[in-house]
């Protein structure tokens, strides 16, 4: 990114809804760059919390039909009057691109889309700092007037957690299977869905996305009861993207859970508990980030990381003593 952002300008173009100011705005929070930073910081200051989207996690393995799903929830949104934008967390691989980096051109009508926006997160970067800056991009596309934020993320492990702890509702994409792949299905990640769909209920495969449905309907069943849920949540259901058969329904269910939540307190309960859970990561991260600049402190870790390797002190010794310098 060149040169210094126009900060007054660019939240005066983001509030009226220029998607490429969004999209220079997104790229300036995803720099490394520490005047960047400052930039970025002061421009998410500006725009304040005012607009408030329905954000909504989305995750699934390769080959469960994703992009399809997304196009065409997007597009049956867009057709209510909704405005619409996908953003993904891909922290899975340091050599490819990740799944939505090739969506976004497989996603021909929804990318062609007015009131839809589409954006992938670069890969090759800590965890964290993916997350920091898909939740930032989230921050500016609700200051944008979006509705619905779609926040993808691939594979199954620690960005499905981080997704959670930004989205108002998660949605678990399933293709239909037998017993072995739902055995294979981690607990964890069934634990924090809100809504199970199973992808793929046309053709031959009708039949199997049925059964494959009631058994995860059967097993949501036996995990512990949570208090942000009405009685019938979390639920399973079968949809085809192909064909656009149950996604209005799904919106539906959503909608209905999120109504749920938010006249029993639970919605905006969540809300400060996902800011305080961001506070503190962001205290990790720039904790972490004064020990690697000050050059005194990174000599003290690069020292203390030699004494771990060599098994010389252990790894909690070490960053105590790293610590202490601060």
């Amino acid at each position: 990114m060149r040169g210094q952002l126009d900060i007054d300008a660019t939240a005066i173009a983001i509030r009226a809804g220029e998607r490429r100011a969004l999209a220079r705005a997104i790229t300036l929070v995803e720099s490394g760059r520490s005047d960047h930073r400052a930039q970025a910081l002061e421009l998410l200051d500006k725009l304040g919390t005012e607009r408030q989207a329905l954000r909504i996690g989305l995750s699934g393995t390769p080959g469960v039909g994703k992009s399809t799903f997304i196009e065409a929830f997007g597009m049956m949104l867009t057709d209510k009057g909704l405005k619409v934008a996908v953003l993904a967390v891909d922290p899975s691989s340091a050599r490819s691109g990740g799944s939505i980096l090739g969506d976004k051109t497989r996603m021909e009508q929804l990318s062609r889309n007015p009131n839809a926006f589409i954006r992938p997160s670069p890969s090759q970067a800590q965890m964290g700092g993916v997350a920091r800056r898909t939740r930032e991009a989230v921050a500016l596309c609700e200051a944008a007037g979006f509705d619905v934020i779609l926040i993808e993320t691939v594979g199954v492990g620690q960005s499905e957690t981080m997704v959670a702890e930004m989205c108002d509702l998660f949605t678990l994409l399933l293709a239909p299977a037998g017993g072995d792949e739902l055995q294979g299905v981690k607990r964890g990640i069934m634990e924090i869905a809100d809504l199970i769909l199973v992808n793929k209920a046309d053709g031959d495969l009708k039949a199997q996305a049925i059964r494959t449905t009631a058994d995860y309907a059967g097993a949501l069943r036996l995990l512990r009861k949570r208090p942000q849920d009405p009685s019938d949540f979390p639920k399973a259901m079968s949809v085809s993207a192909y064909e656009g058969d149950g996604l209005g329904k799904a919106w539906e269910e959503m909608q209905s859970l999120i109504n749920w939540r938010r006249e029993n307190g639970h919605f905006d309960t969540r809300r400060m508990e996902q800011a305080r859970y961001w506070f503190h990561e962001e205290v990790r991260l720039q904790l972490l980030a004064r020990l690697t600049a000050d050059q005194s402190l990174a000599a003290r870790l690069a020292a203390q990381e030699a004494a771990v390797t060599q098994g010389r002190v252990s790894p909690a010794k070490a960053a105590a003593e790293v610590l202490e310098g601060l």
